[in-house]
């Protein structure tokens, strides 16, 4: 039989209970090994809560420990690859959470890291995993909506001044890496071309126009698809109250309107198909359980998880080419950052 893999998370904020019962829903397969922080009390407190074995202040010294299969990274984003490539030396395999870095740079040399020293690299993106979104990229790819025609996100969340001042890097372009579009909207922007399909240019406003923060708090991006397509993306974190995220995607032949409560519409020419139903919301896993367990799988079959490093860049590439043509008021074409 084969044993448990054993997870190491570093970073003990407020993410890190999400992975810590995703680890957990996975008991027959995974165990939670240890948890590191330089803040060793919350580290402490977590790892009694999850069941963790150990505690760590010095992440060299967890990197150290043979029977860690799995580094699972918390921190901050602009830390994510610095410690993901130091997990990768280690011979650990390497989970993180959104965004897989804040610079492309710092990106290509962490998927490199892993791929030069034979480690799986998994990114945590779980709107891919909603059933709404599965369906609604199956539709598209088999063709029901027709020629594409547009692919809209809007992604408007709430967060308060003592949001931003709850922890010294949030709202930070050294370790946040932005606003509303790096932080709160990069999971809808991750879903938005992956239902559409990869970007070739946009244009774009992003400005904090409530927060006083030096990032954005609010965006907005009109985009050109490598298919032809147009669409829009409205990013904020100042609008009261918080709206549903919702997706839109129009082609010639049909429409898929969906939020995070269901679908709002599923139409097609010359069809009377329903919408699909969907599971019951309280019977899903959470999409962090789902990649916990794609990442599980990838490891033991040895293939590539879910979203992998190239999968997790685009978000990041596409959010870096709206802010480039924000400051400069050009548009800007993918790749050419």
């Amino acid at each position: 039989m084969t044993r448990k893999l054993r997870f190491g998370i570093v970073g003990a904020g407020v993410i890190t209970p999400s992975h810590a019962r995703a680890i957990r829903d996975h008991a027959e397969d995974a165990e939670l090994a240890a948890i590191c922080d330089i803040q060793v009390e919350k580290a402490k407190k977590l790892a009694a809560e999850f069941g963790a074995q150990r505690v760590y202040a010095d992440y060299e010294q967890m990197l150290k420990q043979d029977d860690i299969d799995v580094i699972d990274i918390c921190l901050p984003s602009g830390l994510h690859a610095k410690f993901g490539i130091a997990a990768a030396r280690a011979g650990k395999h390497v989970l993180c959470e959104k965004p897989l870095d804040i610079s492309l740079e710092n990106i290509d040399a962490l998927i490199k890291a892993c791929r030069d020293h034979r480690v799986k690299l998994g990114t945590i993106d779980q709107r891919r995993t909603m059933p709404q979104a599965v369906l609604a990229r199956k539709a598209v790819q088999e063709g029901k909506l027709g020629r594409m025609v547009l692919g809209d996100a809007y992604l408007k969340y709430y967060r308060s001044p003592e949001y931003y001042r709850s922890a010294g890097w949030r709202g930070t372009w050294e370790l946040d890496g932005g606003g509303a579009l790096m932080n709160q909207g990069v999971h809808g922007i991750d879903l938005i071309q992956w239902m559409m399909g990869d970007v070739e240019s946009v244009f774009a406003r992003s400005a904090p126009l409530v927060r006083d923060i030096p990032v954005e708090d609010t965006a907005v991006a009109v985009l050109k698809y490598k298919n032809g397509a147009f669409g829009v993306i409205q990013g904020a974190t100042s609008v009261y109250p918080e709206q549903q995220t919702r997706f839109e995607l129009h082609g010639e032949n049909g429409t898929v309107i969906f939020d995070d409560k269901g679908f709002r519409q599923w139409k097609f020419l010359n069809s009377e198909e329903e919408a699909p139903a969907l599971p019951d919301q309280a019977a899903l896993a959470s999409g962090h359980t789902v990649l916990v367990g794609d990442m599980i799988e990838a490891i033991r079959e040895d293939r590539e998880p879910m979203v992998n490093g190239p999968e997790a860049r685009k978000a990041v590439e596409l959010i870096m080419a709206i802010y480039e043509s924000a400051r400069t008021g050009s548009e800007v074409v993918l790749g050419s950052l």
